[in-house]
């Protein structure tokens, strides 16, 4: 005869079968979940100058959303760049989630009619670039704009050798506002017989192989030791995140991220660590990046 004592020692044994069953339910379940989620990545493309921010970061922002995020644009390579951003932003959905990054601002009507939401990340220093073998140190601001303008065409003129200006200009995204804008305006406003490149890279080599030249491109850009290539300051003024705060040095951008509005919740918690997180401040540091500040 089965004794009542007997009984409850089955019945509790049950019971902690059944909960030890569902908890290796639930594990499987977390773990199908998890697998799904490296299984479908966060996909970034876009500009490399705001490419390089999130490649940075991509370690700590992985760690943080427990997923794994594939981002595209390094050199901007095979077209990429900020209408690639753009459109690697307006592809996102439920399945795919993905998000834009861009280097330059973008116009009103081009938000508009695309439905995006752009998420400022930093303003970068734009570098005004001379060969290394070029004794210049510092130009002014009204300096650089005739140089780039065509008014002045030797170095003699601005108290260095007398050797004629090679002008190299990356004239991008030509229909929106900022970026090389603050150097001069419009492109019709630039030196007729110039230089003109596609990508850094090219700006890069064109002013290592003319000891006369100058040029442009962000701080977020890196020169390897080949490159015979050195900033300038401006106006006495380097490039630095600090002078770009007290508004001493010209010229800059806006890097950002893009998404439509009906982004999801990871991506927007991508993007605000990017904008807010710790992490962002050893980024910002190296590249001379001023966090960006509503004005």
């Amino acid at each position: 005869m089965v004794t009542k004592h007997l009984l409850y020692i089955m019945h509790t044994y049950f019971r902690s079968m059944l909960f030890l069953l569902f908890l290796s339910s639930l594990s499987v379940a977390q773990g199908d979940e998890k697998d799904t989620q490296r299984e479908n990545p966060i996909v970034g493309g876009g500009a490399h100058f705001s490419w390089v921010i999130f490649h940075e970061l991509k370690p700590d922002l992985e760690r943080l959303l427990n997923r794994d995020i594939e981002l595209y644009g390094k050199d901007s390579a095979l077209g990429l760049g900020c209408n690639a951003g753009i459109k690697n932003a307006i592809q996102n959905t439920k399945d795919h989630e993905t998000f834009g990054f861009v280097c330059c601002e973008l116009t009103e009507k081009e938000i508009n009619d695309k439905q995006l939401h752009v998420h400022p990340l930093a303003y970068e220093p734009i570098l005004i670039l001379l060969n290394k073998s070029n004794p210049i140190e510092s130009l002014s601001t009204e300096q650089v704009r005739n140089i780039f303008r065509g008014k002045i065409h030797n170095w003699s003129e601005v108290g260095g050798e007398d050797k004629p200006i090679v002008v190299v200009t990356r004239l991008h995204c030509k229909g929106r506002p900022g970026h090389w804008k603050r150097i001069l305006p419009e492109a019709k406003l630039f030196r007729k017989d110039r230089l003109n490149v596609t990508a850094a890279d090219d700006m890069v080599r064109k002013i290592s192989d003319f000891s006369g030249a100058i040029g442009h491109t962000g701080a977020t850009w890196v020169f390897e030791s080949k490159d015979k290539i050195k900033p300038i300051k401006v106006d006495g003024y380097a490039p630095t995140a600090k002078n770009l705060k007290a508004k001493t040095y010209p010229f800059y951008r806006t890097l950002s991220a893009i998404t439509i509005k009906s982004t999801s919740s990871d991506v927007i918690k991508l993007i605000e660590e990017v904008q807010h997180g710790r992490a962002f401040n050893k980024v910002a540091k190296k590249y001379e990046l001023l966090p960006y500040e509503k004005k």
